[in-house]
C-alpha cells in the first residue's frame, strides 16, 4: 500500500487539494481523541463538531490568509460567511473520511508507521533518521510523538482512500489521443484591435455630466471616518525583556539536569527480515526460523554479503532496498524484541535470529554513536532563554493585570503605563473601519478606538486581547468624521471614468460593426497586426480570446472573430490557417496526456466520492456556525 501511495503522488497531491484547510503540520486530526467540548456547529454520522474545533480551524485559516496576503488583507472577507462556510466544510469532510475509514478498518501497521516517519526528510540528519530531531520536531508543533503518530496513523488511511480512488480514473489510450491532438492544434492569426485608451482620449466630458456622475453616486466619493491613535503593546516578549537570568541561576540549572542535556547512545543497524504471522503454527516458525539460521550461518563466514542477501531475501520493503539498512535510531523506536537484540549486540556482529510480531530478523550493528553530554557552553545561552520565559511566564499574569490596571486607572494618558512597564509609546498611521495594520486589524480593538469614549471623550481603551496573550490599549491623536470628499478633488477620477466607459462602448460598437463586414466579405481597410501562432493548450491569449479563436469555425479560412478583453479593448481575431499534428501511436507524450487526464478525473470523481459520505453519514449543519461572530 505504501508504495502505491509513494507511486500516485501526484494524484494523491491533487486530490488532497480538494481540503481547502491544510492538514495539522503532516496530517489530518485525531478525530475521535478527547479534545475541549462545547457547543456543536455540525454533526456528521452522529458524531459533534465541537465549536472548540471550528473556531481553530477558522484561526488558523484566517492566519494563513494574513500571512500569504503580508497583513493586507479585507477583514470582511476573513470574518464573511463564505469563509466559515469553507472552513466549516472542510471540517465535515475531514469527519467523513475519518468515519469511513474507520468503518471499513483501514489499517496502518507499526511497521508502515515507522517507515514513513524515517522517510521524512524533517526528521533526518545527514540523510539518516535521528530520533532527537524526531522528537524536537514534533514537539515544536506542540504535540508529543503519540499524539502525532496518531494524526499520521490517520493521514495515512485518508491516503489509502485517495489512492483507491486514483488507482480507478483509468483513461483510454483513445481518449488521451483526441485530447492532445486537440491540445496541440494551432492557429495562425492576427489581430485588429480598438483600443479604449486612444477612443476615450479623444472624448470631451460636459461639467454637467460629471456632476450627475457625481451626485447619483455618493457612497463612492465618501470618505469614512479615520483617525490616528497611540498605543501600547504588552505581550510576553515585554516580560521577558524585564527579566534578567544570572550565570549562577544557569549553571544551576545545567548541574541539576544533567539527563536534559544528555544525547542518548544511537545504534545504527542493518536486518534481513523474513516475514512470519504473529499466530503462526509451530511447523512454519521452525521453518522460517531454520532458514534464518542458515542466513546466519553464512553471513557469518562472510558478512561481506550482508547488503547483497538483504536485497534479495529481505522481505521488509523499507529496507531491504538499502540492504537491510535501518539507519541510525535511539530506544523506543524499534519493536522490543528488536530494539533488545541490536542495543545487546557487540558492532559488526552477525546476532542470532530474533523473532518480533513482523518475522524473524538477522540484524547486525554497523555503527554506536555513545551516549554523550553537552558542554555547559554549547548550552549555557539555551537555558538562559528557557529560565528567562520561565521567570516571564510567572510574572506574565501580575504584570498584565498591573498593565490593565493602569490604562483604566489613569484614563487621559498612556505614559504612565508606559513607565511603569518599559513600554514603547507607538504611533499608528490613519486608521479606518475597514481597513488598518496590526494590531488595528482586530475586531475588538477597533470597535473600541472608534467608541464615543475613546473619540468624544479621550479615553484610554480598555486592556484589549489581541491573541496569543497580547494586550493592547490605545487613544486617540486625531479623529476625521465621515465626510463625502468635494467635486472637485474627485473631478479627474470622474472624468476619467466615464472616458474609460464611453470609450468601451465606442470600441465595441465599432469593433462589432467592422467584424460583420469582414463576416459579409467586404473589403475592409485595416492595420492588421503580425501573424502570430497559437496553440490550444499553451495559452498565447487572453482566456475569452483563445475561446473565441479555437471555437471558430476551420472549413473557410480566413475567419474571423471578435471579442471584448478584459480591459475593455475590443479584439477581431482573423485566423490565417489551422494547422493539426500527426501523432505516431507510440509517441511518449500520450502517457503523460494520460496521466494528468487521469488526474484531472480523479479530482472529480474525489469530489464526488465526498458528496456521496456527506449523504450516507447525514450531515447537520446549525446556522449559527455560518455567522460572523465579534471577537
Amino acid at each position: 500500500m505504501f508504495e502505491a501511495i509513494r507511486n500516485n503522488k501526484r494524484v494523491a497531491q491533487l486530490i488532497l487539494a480538494i481540503l481547502i484547510v491544510p492538514f495539522a503540520f503532516f496530517g489530518m486530526d485525531a478525530y475521535f481523541s478527547d479534545s475541549p467540548t462545547g457547543s456543536e456547529v455540525a454533526t456528521v454520522g452522529g458524531t459533534a463538531i465541537s465549536a472548540y474545533e471550528f473556531d481553530q480551524a477558522l484561526r488558523e485559516q484566517q492566519d494563513r490568509l494574513r500571512a500569504s496576503a503580508g497583513g493586507q488583507l479585507d477583514r470582511a472577507l476573513l470574518e464573511s460567511a463564505e469563509l466559515r462556510r469553507a472552513v466549516l466544510d472542510n471540517l465535515i469532510n475531514q469527519r467523513a473520511l475519518a468515519l469511513y475509514a474507520a468503518e471499513n478498518r483501514f489499517v496502518v501497521t507499526p511497521q508502515q508507521l515507522q517507515e514513513t516517519i524515517t522517510a521524512v526528510p524533517a526528521f533526518q540528519e545527514g540523510g539518516r533518521f535521528s530520533l532527537q530531531r524526531y522528537e524536537a520536531v514534533v514537539r515544536a508543533q506542540g504535540m508529543t510523538p503519540a499524539n502525532f503518530e496518531a494524526r499520521l496513523a490517520q493521514d495515512v488511511r485518508v491516503q489509502q482512500i485517495v489512492t483507491a480512488i486514483g488507482d480507478a480514473s483509468l483513461v483510454p489510450k483513445a481518449s488521451a489521443e483526441r485530447f492532445m491532438n486537440a491540445q496541440l492544434e494551432e492557429r495562425r492569426v492576427r489581430e485588429l484591435r480598438f483600443p479604449v485608451a486612444r477612443l476615450a482620449a479623444d472624448i470631451a466630458v460636459a461639467d454637467e455630466d460629471v456632476t450627475a456622475f457625481y451626485d447619483a453616486n455618493p457612497a463612492r466619493f465618501e470618505r469614512p471616518a479615520r483617525l490616528q491613535a497611540e498605543y501600547l503593546v504588552f505581550d510576553r516578549a515585554a516580560v521577558e525583556g524585564r527579566v534578567e537570568v544570572g550565570d549562577d541561576a544557569v549553571r544551576a540549572f545545567y548541574e541539576g539536569n544533567p539527563a536534559r542535556f544528555g544525547v542518548a547512545e544511537e545504534r545504527q543497524a542493518r536486518h534481513i527480515l523474513l516475514a512470519l504471522e504473529s499466530g503462526a503454527d509451530e511447523a512454519t516458525v521452525e521453518k522460517v526460523m531454520g532458514e534464518a539460521r542458515a542466513l546466519v550461518d553464512t553471513l557469518r563466514s562472510d558478512p561481506s554479503r550482508f547488503a547483497d542477501i538483504a536485497r534479495d531475501k529481505s522481505q521488509d520493503p523499507g529496507s531491504a532496498g538499502r540492504g537491510g539498512d535501518l539507519g541510525f535510531f535511539g530506544r523506543g523506536m524499534m519493536v522490543g524484541p528488536f530494539e533488545d537484540a541490536v542495543f545487546a549486540q557487540e558492532k559488526g556482529r552477525i546476532g542470532d535470529p530474533v523473532r518480533s510480531e513482523f518475522g524473524i530478523h538477522i540484524i547486525q550493528v554497523t555503527d554506536i554513536k555513545p551516549a554523550s553530554v553537552k558542554p555547559f557552553e554549547e548550552v549555557r545561552e539555551e537555558i538562559r532563554a528557557e529560565l528567562r520565559a520561565q521567570e516571564a511566564g510567572r510574572r506574565f499574569a501580575e504584570l498584565a493585570e498591573q498593565f490593565a490596571n493602569t490604562v483604566y486607572e489613569q484614563p487621559d494618558s498612556l505614559t504612565p503605563a508606559a513607565e511603569a512597564l518599559g513600554l514603547e509609546l507607538r504611533s499608528s498611521d490613519w486608521i479606518s473601519r475597514s481597513s488598518g495594520s496590526e494590531p488595528f486589524t482586530n475586531e475588538r480593538l477597533l470597535e473600541a478606538v472608534f467608541s464615543d469614549e475613546a473619540v468624544k471623550n479621550g479615553r484610554n481603551t480598555e486592556a484589549i486581547e489581541v491573541g496569543n496573550g497580547t494586550l493592547v490599549s490605545a487613544r486617540v491623536k486625531v479623529f476625521e468624521a465621515a465626510q463625502r470628499l468635494p467635486l472637485d478633488e474627485v473631478r479627474g477620477r470622474i472624468v476619467d471614468e466615464l472616458r474609460r466607459e464611453r470609450g468601451q462602448r465606442l470600441a465595441a460598437e465599432q469593433g462589432a460593426e467592422t467584424l460583420s463586414r469582414l463576416q459579409q466579405g467586404e473589403p475592409v481597410k485595416a492595420a492588421w497586426g503580425e501573424e502570430r501562432t497559437v496553440q490550444r493548450g499553451a495559452p498565447g491569449l487572453p482566456a475569452a480570446a483563445m475561446q473565441a479563436v479555437f471555437t471558430a469555425p476551420s472549413t473557410a479560412l480566413p475567419a474571423h472573430v471578435g471579442v471584448s478583453l478584459a480591459e475593455g479593448d475590443y479584439v477581431i481575431y482573423r485566423i490565417e490557417a489551422v494547422e493539426r499534428p500527426q501523432i505516431a501511436a507510440d509517441d511518449p507524450r500520450i502517457g503523460a496526456v494520460a496521466a494528468q487526464y487521469g488526474q484531472l478525473l480523479a479530482a472529480r470523481d474525489f469530489g464526488a466520492f465526498l458528496a456521496s459520505l456527506r449523504q450516507r453519514y447525514e450531515v447537520e449543519i446549525k446556522p449559527a456556525a455560518l455567522q460572523a461572530q465579534s471577537q
